[in-house]
């Protein structure tokens, strides 16, 4: 078997697509081929895990100015014909779209060729890549059930998760335990809202632990704070180890992107989100309210964080055990724990490829 995966630029995209690449490696024995462009965390992440990437050169479109449409436009053509010669080159059996810049000039290329195509797609609301080719893809791999109307014959699969993050055991002693972090970077608006909040959370949830990521540009200024007030808490640039993270917490407080989404029902972790409201289709906001329509998590937008929304919000779920139990049973209904080899074996069966022996 011989498959492409093409897409990526943030990690949300492209952890994903090593998970599946393993695992079609492992079942079906197969050569895996990335395309990708050059300014994408795909660079680094591919190569060290041992696949092939090429590159072809298109930015975006969405949420970008004009001058920056007008060069994609002109750059799109020809990213679809370089993608179409890495087909004819590489000879996939299959072509897995998993968003970000280079998932639509490939998919483009594979659907003229007539080359089966997998889409996969992590958001409730498709990004603009995958919603160009829903129509032609010869299946779908979602993380939501609301996702499958866009697409022809998807299957809700999940996201591919560490299985570290499965493995956590419910909280069951210890401080009430809050894990704030906001992405490899941080979140700025959400580490100036928790310094804030700092007084009313020790004032209404007494003895309360924060370990708080922060990214490296507020890491001095959180520490600062944290000490200030004498606040027990663990203050990284960067956590390494986020299922342990995750396994000391009674409730996190983060952005929704799909992969966090994704890491919170695995972990059945009660989750606070404040989404990132510039997110391309507002895609964060669509995500964190699917969980909440579940039960499992609390929405609360970026523009609330300058009151006491935040604070309030932590206090009354820390101080109701019973309500986080809802929640954390709640997300664990939404996990799915073989994503990448359901994903992989649908990629197998759009292509025609039976089950390896190797399986």
């Amino acid at each position: 078997m011989r498959a492409i995966l093409a897409g990526g630029g943030t990690g949300g995209h492209v952890i994903p697509a090593l998970a599946i690449a393993n695992q079609l490696k492992k079942r079906y024995g197969a050569e895996v081929l990335f395309i990708g462009t050059a300014r994408g965390i795909e660079n680094r992440l591919v190569p060290a895990a041992g696949f092939p990437l090429q590159l072809v050169r298109v930015g975006a479109l969405k949420n970008v100015s004009l001058m920056t449409r007008l060069k994609t436009a002109f750059d799109l053509p020809r990213a679809v014909w370089d993608a179409g010669r890495m087909l004819n080159e590489f000879a996939p059996d299959v072509v897995i779209g998993v968003g970000g810049y280079a998932s639509g000039p490939a998919m483009l290329a594979a659907v003229v060729k007539h080359i089966p195509t997998l889409a996969f797609e992590p958001n409730v609301v498709p990004g603009f890549a995958n919603r160009v080719v829903a129509k032609f893809v010869s299946g779908a791999a979602v993380h939501f059930e609301e996702t499958a109307k866009y697409f022809r014959h998807a299957e809700v699969t999940g996201v591919p998760v560490r299985p570290a993050f499965f493995e956590i055991a419910p909280k069951r002693e210890g401080p009430p335990t809050l894990l704030v972090f906001g992405g490899s970077q941080g979140a700025h608006a959400i580490n100036e809202a928790m310094i804030r909040c700092l007084p009313v959370l020790q004032r209404e949830v007494p003895g309360i632990h924060i370990i708080h990521q922060t990214g490296e540009r507020d890491y001095n200024d959180a520490l600062a704070a944290y000490r200030s007030v004498r606040e027990s808490a663990e203050v990284f640039k960067f956590i390494d180890d986020m299922p342990a993270a995750f396994a000391r917490a009674d409730l996190v407080v983060c952005r929704s992107g799909a992969s966090t989404v994704a890491e919170i029902a695995a972990a059945g972790k009660p989750a606070v989100f404040v989404p990132f409201p510039r997110a391309a289709d507002d895609h964060q906001r669509v995500n964190a309210e699917a969980l909440a329509r579940h039960g499992a998590a609390v929405v609360v937008e970026e523009s609330k964080l300058e009151g006491v929304w935040l604070a309030e919000t932590i206090a009354a779920l820390l101080q109701d055990l019973h309500r986080l139990q809802q929640m954390s049973h709640a997300a664990r209904e939404l996990a799915h724990p073989n994503a990448a080899s359901e994903i992989a074996a649908m990629a197998a069966r759009v292509a025609g490829i039976e089950e390896s022996a190797t399986d």
